[in-house]
């Protein structure tokens, strides 16, 4: 009967839910085995799981998030929609909070300058002693000095000096008023915003094809050389620098030093510039009234770019950790087994190029060039100059909206780039300092 049919399937689903639990059971108690006798490696998966829920638990206490209803009926992304949400509560409110205190300190720091600026020139027309001030009198043919008609004998009044201030920081006051008033009217700027018409260069220089097409030319010359090398001898490799009187002066070093290193660095430094520390409160009025005097904004070499990202990633502490030097005095690698990232490849490359070169006062050219073949030698050149263009806060105080990095991300140089990333190198790195490394050796 149907009844009879039912009880049948009930019996068959419990006995299917204990043969499942047994079978979860058996598989635990053999890791847990294996583990224990150092036959299995990782740990037991009821171990790594329960660790995992503790994980689980903790965060969502501190994201204080409301999943007492069933998890199975929300979506991967309506789940991960919420975690975003909890997580943005917390993490928004220290941002705004950091920002507004960074901008707190700067107004108080431009504000103690002001004042400062406005006391030295108000408070103190000049230099005094005794009450007499040294350029009152002026000086006659015979090198004795006049006095002048009014005389300046008595002391001044602190009294006089404070309302000296006081109208001197009124009419300050006042000054700066109008003057923004007449900027915002006649120029049609607010405060603290510069037209970036006036730094836009023409429409000449914001073509940056002919710079991509230089950049492929040069990729192209050094891929033939280094797979003509390649077919010779298996492996791109190079006589004994001794035998070679200049040092690594052969025709791939030379394509990859003075055209694929300048071609890089002249797509690099499209709308490259170095950013100033932003506008003071004391300027701020006259923002848009600026640029009309000042020139464009300084330019920048593409290498201080990879310096600032190793100064804010902390390189130098990085490189010099007490683990990495005895890794280094030792051989011994430092990652206990873990591949090397990108990021700490790059740090420990340009903190080599620096300790290299920067002792002989080498240029930005020559630093760039070390790191280029460093790159080539160890396969990463698009790995690293990846880390650079995605880089937000580099790429938006130092690049021009027009500038290719801004508007492309470096994409197609960087597939350019890629065609010699299956190909291995030997370049000599510290081609630029070897000759003075030597003389400083001889002495």
């Amino acid at each position: 009967s149907e009844q009879e049919k039912q009880e049948q399937n009930e019996v068959q689903k419990e006995k299917q839910r204990e043969l499942i639990l047994q079978l979860k059971t058996q598989l635990d108690d053999l890791e847990t085995f294996a583990y224990q006798e150092g036959n299995y490696d990782s740990l037991p998966q009821s171990v790594v799981m329960e660790r995992q829920r503790m994980i689980i638990d903790e965060l969502i206490k501190k994201l204080d998030m409301n999943l007492n209803e069933d998890i199975a009926m929300l979506s991967p992304e309506e789940l991960r929609q919420r975690v975003d949400t909890a997580i943005a509560q917390i993490v928004n409110p220290a941002r705004v909070k950091e920002q507004l205190v960074e901008q707190l300190k700067t107004q108080i720091r431009d504000l103690e300058m002001f004042i400062s600026f406005i006391q030295d020139e108000v408070g103190s027309p000049g230099k005094a002693e005794d009450g007499h001030c040294d350029c009152s009198g002026r000086k006659d043919g015979s090198g004795s000095y006049k006095a002048n008609s009014r005389s300046s004998g008595n002391r001044v009044n602190p009294e006089d000096a404070k309302k000296m201030r006081e109208t001197g920081l009124h009419l300050m006051r006042r000054m700066l008023a109008v003057l923004q008033i007449f900027a915002v009217s006649q120029f049609g700027c607010a405060t603290g915003q510069i037209p970036r018409t006036l730094w836009q260069k023409d429409q000449t220089d914001k073509d940056y094809s002919p710079l991509i097409k230089k950049l492929e030319l040069s990729v192209e010359r050094v891929r033939q050389l280094a797979m003509k090398q390649q077919q010779e001898d298996h492996v791109i490799s190079y006589s004994s620098m001794q035998d070679i009187p200049l040092g690594g002066r052969d025709e791939l070093t030379l394509a990859v030093r003075k055209e694929l290193t300048i071609a890089l660095r002249d797509l690099m430094a499209h709308g490259l510039y170095a950013s100033s520390q932003g506008m003071s409160l004391v300027l701020a009025p006259i923002a848009c009234l600026i640029p009309a005097f000042t020139s464009s904004p300084q330019t920048m070499h593409p290498w201080e770019l990879f310096v600032k990202y190793y100064n804010t990633k902390n390189g130098q502490a990085f490189v010099e950790s007490p683990a990495r030097k005895l890794s280094q005095s030792f051989a011994l690698p430092v990652t206990g087994g873990v591949a090397v990232t990108p990021k700490q490849s790059l740090l420990t490359a340009i903190h080599t190029v620096l300790t290299e070169h920067d002792p002989f006062k080498r240029s930005a050219d020559s630093e760039l060039k070390a790191l280029v073949c460093m790159a080539l030698n160890e396969q990463r050149l698009v790995s690293w100059v990846n880390l650079i263009c995605k880089s937000g806060a580099l790429v938006q105080s130092h690049y021009q909206p027009w500038s290719y990095m801004a508007n492309t991300g470096f994409e197609s140089a960087l597939n350019i780039l890629s065609r010699l990333s299956n190909l291995k190198f030997n370049l000599p790195v510290d081609l630029a300092v070897r000759q003075l490394k030597n003389i400083k050796d001889a002495f």
